[in-house]
C-alpha cells in the first residue's frame, strides 16, 4: 500500500501531509541515514516512547545510487566520518557523488551548511591512488548561508522535496494581495461561492470515464485543493492546464460534507512566481 501511495502522490506531497499531521521528518544525514527512509524512536520527558521521527534516506538524493550508499553505510560501521575528505576516501566516492551529497545538504554534520559543504566538496574529493592518503590542510573562508528561498530551490533540485517552509508560504503575502485564497481558507467556504485560489500542480488525471474532464490537485502550505476542469475549458485553455507549475484557478466552490472541490471557470499560469523552483506533477490517464 505504501508503494502505491508513493507512486500516486510523490514524496513531497506525502511529506507535506505528514508534517501537517505532526509527524517529524528529519533530513538526510551522512552520519545517520541508510538507503531507505527509516523510523527513529524518541523518548519524552516522562520516559514514555513518543511517536517516531522519520529519517530521510540516501535514496532521496539525486546522484547517489545504491552502490555508493552501501559503501557509505559500510564505511560508517568501521568508524564515524571525521571530515568530508575522510568520507570521500573511505567510501570511495567520486567528485560527482560528493557534490550530490553537498547539494542535498546531507553533509551538514561534517562540513556545515550547504554552501560550506559545496566549497568543501570542491576540495575534498577522492584523489588518485598515489595521493589518496596525503593530508590536506586548507583554511576555509567564512561563507554565509543562502537565503531561505534559495535553499528551498536547491532542496527541490537535489531531492524533489523540502523540509523547510512550503514554497507558497514565502509567496503568501503576494498571493494575499492578489486575493488568492489558501486551501485552509477554502475549507470553510460555503458551497456555490465564487473563489480564486492558486497552488503548485502535483497531479493531473483524465479518466476515460470522465467525459474529457481533467482533475487537478493543487498544493499550498496549508493543504490541497481538488479542481475539476470540464472538457470545454480543457479545450479552451489547454496550454495553461498542461504547462503550469503554479496554477491559479477562478471558479465555483463546491462543498458537500467531506467532498470539496473547485469547478474551474478560468485558468491562469503563474509559474513565473516560482522563479527557479522546478517541480514536477504526476499525470495519469
Amino acid at each position: 500500500m505504501f508503494f502505491f501511495f508513493l507512486f500516486f502522490y510523490g514524496a513531497s506531497q506525502l511529506i507535506q501531509d505528514a508534517q501537517r499531521h505532526g509527524v517529524q521528518i528529519k533530513p538526510v544525514d551522512i552520519t545517520i541515514s541508510g538507503w531507505d527512509c527509516t523510523l527513529e524512536e524518541q523518548m519524552t520527558k516522562t520516559s514514555r516512547p513518543a511517536p517516531p521521527n522519520v529519517r530521510l534516506g540516501l535514496s532521496r538524493v539525486k546522484g547517489i545510487g545504491l552502490k555508493a550508499a552501501t559503501r557509505i553505510v559500510e564505511a560508517r560501521k568501521t568508524a564515524s566520518f571525521e571530515s568530508t575528505a575522510d568520507l570521500a576516501n573511505r567510501a570511495s566516492l567520486n567528485a560527482t557523488e560528493i557534490r550530490a551529497l553537498a547539494s542535498a545538504d546531507a553533509l551538514c554534520a561534517l562540513a556545515g551548511h550547504r554552501r560550506e559543504a559545496l566549497w568543501a566538496a570542491a576540495s575534498h574529493i577522492r584523489q588518485s591512488d598515489l595521493m589518496r592518503e596525503a593530508p590536506v590542510k586548507e583554511t576555509l573562508p567564512t561563507i554565509a548561508a543562502a537565503p531561505e528561498g534559495e535553499e528551498i530551490v536547491s532542496d527541490y533540485a537535489s531531492m524533489e522535496l523540502t523540509l523547510r517552509r512550503h514554497p507558497l508560504a514565502l509567496l503568501r503575502p503576494t498571493l494575499a494581495r492578489m486575493n488568492l485564497r489558501s486551501a485552509m481558507e477554502l475549507d470553510n467556504y460555503p458551497t456555490g461561492r465564487l473563489v480564486r485560489t492558486t497552488g503548485i500542480v502535483t497531479c493531473r488525471q483524465r479518466p476515460g470515464t470522465a467525459s474529457g474532464a481533467v482533475f487537478v490537485t493543487l498544493e499550498d502550505e496549508t493543504g490541497i485543493i481538488n479542481v475539476v476542469v470540464w472538457n470545454l475549458l480543457v479545450l479552451k485553455q489547454r496550454r495553461e492546464l498542461l504547462n503550469s507549475r503554479l496554477l491559479t484557478v477562478y471558479g465555483v466552490w463546491q462543498s458537500e460534507g467531506e467532498v470539496k472541490h473547485l469547478i474551474a471557470k478560468r485558468l491562469v499560469d503563474h509559474s513565473h512566481l516560482l522563479g527557479g523552483l522546478r517541480v514536477e506533477s504526476r499525470d495519469f490517464h
